[in-house]
């Protein structure tokens, strides 16, 4: 009857608050605090803009790379930038309550910017939109960019915690490029070191995103690859692969490398030196992190860079 009674006047005292200052009502009880507010502010922080903005730009350099006419390099963004806002949305939804147990303020949801039926209902609805515009470009490369979407579902929903945590990176980010290809008309094909260049670097981009929120994320049952490994190990991977991409991307093409991606590629280098350098020495500083980043947006550049060499001519075909 005690705690009734008290948790009776948690409700009367949000009541008031509510009544003073006009906003979500948050209730706290024995647990966390919820909430059921729908701010623009926590959609935007839930989408994980900084990755949502990278890999949306990728997917639009790559279009435009290529060769892409302005309406299928629209639709290629289109559909990747509400592939990666449903991507975002799930996972801070799924993720909702280890968050409040870990208290992560950081987290929109955690903070009361935005509730978890907001984010679910967005969520779907950003997938949908993203069916319609990724099979506007065509069945086939539209269904690939829905495999790639899909997995990076499953990794929110179960994959995050295994030790194949990096596996759904790997897909997306290749079949990413390869639904950017084949949207070009006649279906032409990537290059092989193409697609493994880009699975490389999703496999660097995702061990290397996970290093701030290890600690978080450990406390709360999750143990993907990047948590089994550990801070200096994880690092060491990320960079590994990171690097890895970079020179296929460098060395791939039949042609010599030019001398932006050969600047590219020793920049490369430079980099993840550094990180490993720090990682050893202050295992949980920022910096091996940000210089994995840095490292990572070398790889995306020469990417985009790459553009019609990614393409095999040779594949394609009458449409």
């Amino acid at each position: 009857m005690g705690r009734s009674f008290r948790r009776d006047a948690l409700l009367v005292s949000a009541a008031r608050r509510q009544a003073v200052a006009p906003g979500p009502v948050q209730v706290e009880g024995e647990g966390p605090m919820r909430t059921t507010a729908v701010s623009p502010r926590g959609f935007v922080l839930a989408s994980h803009p900084g990755p949502t903005a990278v890999v949306t730009a990728l997917a639009t350099g790559l279009a435009a790379g290529v060769g892409s006419t302005l309406r299928t390099s629209l639709l290629v963004a289109g559909a990747v930038l509400s592939g990666q806002l449903s991507v975002g949305w799930s996972n801070d939804w799924l993720d909702a309550a280890r968050d409040r147990a870990v208290r992560r303020a950081g987290k929109p949801v955690v903070s009361g910017l935005v509730s978890e039926t907001a984010l679910r209902t967005g969520a779907l609805a950003a997938v949908t939109v993203c069916a319609f515009l990724s099979l506007a470009t065509g069945v086939v490369p539209g269904s690939v960019h829905l495999v790639a979407v899909a997995s990076a579902w499953a990794y929110n929903v179960r994959l995050k915690a295994t030790a194949v945590s990096w596996v759904p990176y790997a897909v997306s980010f290749s079949l990413l490029l390869l639904f950017v290809v084949l949207a070009q008309p006649g279906r032409p094909e990537p290059t092989w070191w193409g697609l493994l260049a880009a699975a490389l670097l999703g496999v660097g981009a995702h061990v290397a995103n996970v290093l701030p929120d290890l600690e978080d994320d450990r406390a709360t049952g999750v143990r993907g690859l990047p948590h089994r490994l550990g801070h200096v190990r994880a690092t060491g991977v990320a960079l590994a692969a990171l690097v890895a991409a970079t020179a296929v991307v460098v060395l791939g093409p039949s042609a010599a490398p030019s001398g932006p991606a050969l600047v590219g590629g020793a920049t490369a280098v430079v980099l993840a030196g550094l990180g490993t350098a720090v990682a050893l020495a202050r295992p949980h500083s920022v910096w091996p992190f940000r210089l994995s980043m840095a490292v990572a947006a070398v790889c995306v550049a020469l990417l985009v860079l790459a553009g019609p060499d990614l393409v095999n001519v040779r594949s394609a075909v009458t449409p």
